[in-house]
């Protein structure tokens, strides 16, 4: 016979199991987000060992936080090292500006964000020194980088052959010029036509009338 102390035991179990998983998923993800982040604010490339030394979390014990890792899109694994992977592998000012000379027709601010630490800092220098442009793109009101390369003629040129908004926007303003509006369009004006066909429109429907 069982005992009433056994029965509540078998009860109990599948909650704690249940309590146990989702508190063990709990950690798996807290593990994920602390190694993403040594990953990106680093940017240097770990081997598990050192993923264990520097946040005290074991990858190659854990499977759950191994196979997320090496699956994550921002993640880069090459077999043995763990790396941040961005969008654009950038390290330094310099490649920041070949790469946006290379979109003349911009490239997103939040593309580059995460190329390294700094980048945001670089962008404003760059900005200040006159190699590229940041502005907002007037439908996402996304920021906008574009390139100010002089091997392209002087800035009126630019201007002149420019077809976006945005970089007319940017010589105007380097230059002092107000940005002309666009006129208003007048409202449409009803013409004695008009007013006629729909004074006739009775007319034209009665014999439809049955």
């Amino acid at each position: 016979m069982v005992s009433v102390g056994v029965s509540l035991s078998f009860a109990i179990l599948p909650h704690y199991t249940l309590r146990l998983s989702k508190r063990k998923k709990l950690v798996n993800l807290w593990s994920v987000a602390e190694i993403y982040g040594i990953l990106s604010e680093t940017r240097q490339a770990f081997t598990p060992e050192l993923i264990n030394e520097a946040c005290y979390v074991d990858v190659n014990a854990n499977k759950a936080v191994f196979d997320s890792l090496r699956n994550n899109p921002k993640v880069h694994y090459d077999g043995k090292r763990f790396s941040y992977k961005s969008k654009h592998a950038l390290k330094d000012k310099n490649q920041l500006r070949s790469l946006i000379r290379k979109f003349s027709e911009g490239i997103p601010v939040i593309d580059l964000k995460d190329s390294y630490p700094t980048v945001m800092e670089d962008l404003q220098a760059l900005k200040a020194a006159g190699d590229i442009w940041l502005l907002s793109n007037l439908d996402s009101q996304e920021d906008i980088a574009y390139p100010n390369d002089p091997r392209e003629g002087s800035s009126e040129e630019w201007y002149e052959a420019a077809t976006d908004t945005a970089k007319r926007r940017a010589v105007a303003q380097s230059q002092g010029i107000q940005a002309k509006s666009k006129p208003k369009k007048k409202k449409n004006e009803i013409s004695k036509r008009t007013k006629l066909t729909n004074a006739h429109l009775p007319e034209l429907f009665k014999d439809l009338k049955g």
